[in-house]
């Protein structure tokens, strides 16, 4: 792979001039981190660069907060010889894209994001670029999200569904980001209160602390004992399905909110009664666009399989490669 602004190495994705890495692997002595999902934010490095409204959930998942540097969205701040600006991402609270200028050009990574709206985070930016490095998690044109309010809307009716038998109504879904975007969907919609698995309660505490507006929640261990959840909505990470947690909700209905869920064999396999089809990420449509109104000369993929969205941008005139970050990685 030929070096350029940023290139992978051991430590993840490199920028020799600044001397950072983006969302590393391992711990590295200068880290921009996107957000605060797991697979982007890591412990252990000596100083970290984020943008302002994702410190507080950054902070809360990997510590150091003496390491955090908060970095206002279309401040540019230098790094070495890199001019380096965050963007809003969409993608979840405080998630950002990256903007990177040196004498060699202008580079743009995306991390996650996405461009439908969201209540609970700033709205993506995009922004001028020679180079743009984008996600594509959904990179299939299968991929195709249908309005948020149709979503929310069937979780609504599902749920009335199990109340009007009385059983307890389990939302799964991933603990940061989505649950909080469901969450502020259904304020003002539904009447709480909503049920939290303990991994959701301090995350969504971040997202309050910040005035966003969610309905209301309780934490499920503030239940009284023999409490049987009739008819009410417990939210819960997909780690909890299957597990001894689960006993306190008998004949409860199952859901799942996730992007994967277009594919209907999904929810089979996993064994969700329902299927909720609601992202955080791009889906087809959206990567196309953005790629486009980056106006970059070069776009690479990244953070998934990204074959398709490179061929299908070649042949609208785009010089577009597939970096598979992974294999690269393991080999560096």
């Amino acid at each position: 792979m030929k070096k350029g602004l940023l290139y992978p190495d051991a430590g993840g994705l490199y920028c020799p001039a600044g001397d950072f890495w983006i969302d590393p692997l391992k711990p590295v002595p200068r880290a921009i981190i996107t957000h605060a999902h797991a697979d982007h934010a890591r412990s252990g490095n000596a100083e970290v660069f984020a943008a302002t409204p994702g410190i507080p959930v950054l902070d809360h998942r990997v510590g150091g907060a003496d390491a955090l540097s908060a970095c206002d969205y279309g401040q540019p701040f230098e790094l070495g010889q890199a001019r380096v600006t965050l963007f809003p991402a969409g993608h979840i609270l405080g998630s950002a894209t990256v903007r990177i200028e040196t004498g060699d050009g202008i580079w743009g990574v995306s991390g996650d994001f996405k461009r439908a709206p969201d209540p609970t985070c700033a709205p993506f930016e995009p922004f001028a670029c020679d180079t743009w490095l984008t996600e594509c998690t959904f990179g299939l044109p299968v991929y195709r999200w249908q309005d948020t309010t149709e979503v929310i809307d069937e979780i609504i009716d599902w749920w009335q569904g199990c109340r009007d038998q009385q059983r307890p109504a389990v939302l799964f879904c991933y603990a940061l980001g989505k649950a909080q975007r469901v969450l502020a969907e259904l304020h003002g919609r539904a009447e709480g209160p909503v049920w939290l698995h303990g991994a959701m309660q301090p995350l969504t505490d971040c997202y309050r602390a910040q005035g966003l507006d969610l309905i209301e929640t309780r934490p499920v261990s503030a239940a009284e004992k023999g409490y049987r959840f009739a008819g009410d909505l417990i939210m819960a990470p997909p780690s909890a399905a299957g597990s001894p947690w689960m006993r306190r909700f008998p004949k409860h209905g199952s859901g799942f909110v996730s992007g994967w869920m277009r594919i209907r064999g999904n929810r089979r396999r996993r064994g969700y009664d329902r299927g909720f089809v609601l992202s955080d990420h791009a889906d087809w449509p959206a990567l196309i666009q953005t790629a486009q109104d980056m106006g970059a000369r070069r776009v690479i993929t990244i953070h998934g399989n990204g074959e398709a969205l490179s061929g299908f941008l070649r042949e609208q005139g785009i010089d577009s490669e597939a970096w598979n970050l992974r294999q690269t990685l393991r080999q560096a």
